[in-house]
């Protein structure tokens, strides 16, 4: 008996200095990037990482990756993501990633860009929070982007023990990550459960003609800006009608507001199939409670006015008009004391469990 237990025990020391040796976590963006290749071509785009996405390790049971708003500063948001992980006690169990969408194009955007690095439109029905191809290269979209680190975050021999991953943007990120959740078509295929945290985005893609009538904002008060009134009439309309002003607003139900003219990476699949995806994926919406004030980037353009006046009266519209009509079970979380502020969001203690769920 005793020569067993001794030969147990020699065999548990061999199998533990047989694991590789985990590192910690990287925590400082000037060293924690690496590049991530798209398809069999030379483009690639940087991230950055708390852990190495090729690296086998055995502890890493969530992953949480976060897009960065109209600033593209990745590096920001892996600060924010890695501070909303210590608040989250998740720095060493979570792999977390900030992808950057650079741009350099002359719309006003001047990222200094690498050798061989994707770049994408700033702004059109083709930008790079719409799916959008790269500026020179057709084949590669932003959202290929997200379904390669998807990927690579669901191979087992890189992270075997990874058990749920959480997709997540604020301001422009938001606009990514609402409409890659409805075109993406590798959810299924992952094998992990996945959830969509979408955090004030400007605007969002309608799904059919109907846009929030005065009986939406009406019931939602405190989400309007400062001296809009929404009155009701004697007999009020449904929460959702047909947009009324076609004639003077012709892009209100285009891509990426609407499904029509859809460009890119949304263009490979069809309208159902939008419909369908909404339906059935886990999407949580996390909009700021002071989010009514026309800043920081806001969409004043008539087709994002047709879907309310502030970012928290879209959000809260949006999540109810997918409910109702389509069937989704998307929640809706508003944290009281954030603007529009993807640090206040992402560390409010509202919103830690949503990002950094208990596997």
């Amino acid at each position: 008996m005793r020569q067993i237990r001794i030969g147990l025990f020699l065999w548990g020391v061999v199998m533990l200095m047989a694991r590789p040796a985990l590192a910690a976590p990287c925590i400082t963006p000037s060293g924690c990037s690496e590049w991530v290749t798209l398809g069999s071509g030379a483009a690639r785009v940087l991230v950055y990482r708390s852990i190495p996405l090729t690296s086998p390790n055995l502890e890493v049971t969530r992953a949480v990756v976060v897009v960065h708003g109209a600033g593209r500063d990745a590096d920001n948001y892996f600060r924010h993501v890695l501070a909303a992980a210590f608040l989250a006690g998740g720095l060493e169990n979570t792999v977390l990633i900030s992808p950057r969408f650079a741009s350099n194009n002359g719309e006003g955007c001047t990222d200094t860009v690498a050798d061989q690095e994707a770049t994408w439109q700033c702004n059109g029905p083709a930008r790079w929070t719409a799916g959008g191809s790269a500026i020179d290269n057709e084949r590669v979209t932003s959202f290929d982007v997200a379904d390669e680190i998807l990927r690579r975050l669901a191979r087992r021999e890189s992270f075997p023990n990874l058990r749920a991953i959480v997709l997540a943007g604020h301001s422009a990120g938001g606009q990514f990550v609402s409409r890659y959740q409805m075109a993406n078509q590798v959810h299924e295929t992952l094998g992990i459960p996945l959830t969509y945290v979408v955090a004030n985005p400007s605007s969002y893609g309608y799904l059919d003609a109907m846009r929030p009538s005065v009986s939406v904002l009406a019931a939602n008060v405190s989400a309007l800006a400062p001296g809009y009134v929404a009155t009701l009439p004697a007999k009020p309309p449904a929460p959702f009608i047909p947009f009324g002003d076609e004639r003077n607003c012709t892009t209100y139900d285009r891509w990426p507001y609407g499904l029509q003219g859809r460009v890119g990476y949304s263009a490979r699949v069809t309208d159902d199939q939008l419909k369908k995806h909404v339906s059935s994926r886990h999407v949580i919406y996390l909009l700021g409670g002071l989010d009514i004030l026309p800043l920081f980037g806001f969409d004043g353009s008539c087709a994002a006015m047709a879907q309310g006046p502030t970012r928290l009266a879209r959000g809260l519209a949006y999540g109810q008009y997918v409910n109702e009509r389509f069937g989704a079970r998307h929640e809706v979380r508003v944290v009281p004391a954030c603007g529009h502020n993807a640090r206040c969001m992402f560390t409010d203690n509202a919103a830690l469990g949503l990002l950094f769920p208990k596997p």
